[in-house]
């Protein structure tokens, strides 16, 4: 995607803004498995409620910005480009929620983290992306940085082998929704593609909360707050600036600084679930933002 093409959506920032959204952005979306883990309703629910409830930050955005700058949609086939993304999102939800409670939350959090190979490899494939090698470098540094996180290969032995397969299914949807996306920003601006992939997302999860959940509603106070933190925090705020940001940056390296929610994760864990951090992984966490660094330079 050219600067120019970007630039007929929105003004064009800085890299270092639009790098600094893509952290914030992995950032808040870091908090999710905290708030998946502590949810009170099954994986679909929270899937479907994640979705649903950002929808009211989303639209009350929208009210207050009034007309955008972007192009609208004129054709049926940009009313599909525009739900495409959210319909890989409903998928990409329901693999990695359920890969959680089928597997150690490590080995889901890890595999899932792949999604920055799947986009490298279907970019570089079928949209001519340029790879340098100190790119590659670089996501292999981040990816061994991830391993050693959640705890050396010996990880791998702790989890069921169905699970594991399940969040390596996520993994390669978020590499289509991370692509999609970003094909998207040449040509809408970030709340409107946000609204709607949004909105299709939670039409599309809903049936299967509905069919696979014995409760949908969370019966307390902590449940909503959780699904409602999930919603506004994870969702709303960090596929909000993730979005925004893939305007400006390449699809693959976008996806490979993302690598910094396990870290986030890693962090979050330990302040409100007692989860020790050990040397490992400190050292792991380290190695991740050396791998994004280089990343960045290739």
């Amino acid at each position: 995607m050219s600067q120019a093409a970007s630039a007929t959506v929105e003004t064009a920032p800085s890299n270092r803004l639009a790098l600094a959204a893509l952290i914030l952005g992995g950032a808040a979306i870091g908090g999710s498995p905290i708030f998946v883990r502590l949810s009170e309703v099954g994986p679909m629910a929270t899937a479907f409620w994640r979705v649903a409830l950002a929808m009211i930050p989303l639209f009350i955005f929208s009210l207050i910005k009034g007309k955008d700058a972007g192009s609208k949609p004129e054709k049926l086939s940009d009313y599909a480009l525009l739900v495409l993304p959210g319909v890989i999102l409903a998928l990409d939800l329901a693999a990695w929620h359920l890969s959680i409670t089928m597997t150690s939350v490590a080995n889901a959090t890890l595999l899932a983290n792949l999604a920055p190979v799947f986009v490298t490899v279907i970019g570089f494939l079928f949209f001519q992306a340029a790879v340098t090698r100190l790119f590659v470098l670089g996501l292999a540094l981040a990816l061994a940085g991830v391993i050693i996180l959640k705890g050396g290969p010996s990880t791998f032995g702790n989890g069921d082998l169905l699970g594991d397969g399940i969040a390596i299914v996520a993994a390669l949807f978020y590499a289509g929704y991370i692509l999609a996306i970003g094909r998207l920003r040449s040509r809408f601006d970030t709340l409107r593609i946000m609204l709607w992939s949004t909105a299709s997302a939670a039409v599309f999860v809903f049936p299967l909360a509905f069919a696979f959940e014995d409760q949908i509603w969370p019966a307390t106070v902590y449940g909503w707050a959780m699904v409602f933190g999930l919603a506004f925090v994870s969702h709303a705020g960090g596929q909000v600036a993730i979005t925004y940001a893939l305007a400006y940056l390449p699809a693959a390296f976008s996806s490979l600084t993302l690598l910094l929610q396990p870290v986030v994760a890693a962090i979050l864990a330990w302040i409100l679930l007692n989860e020790a951090i050990g040397p490992m992984q400190a050292i792991g966490g380290a190695v991740v933002l050396a791998g994004i660094m280089i990343a960045r330079r290739g």
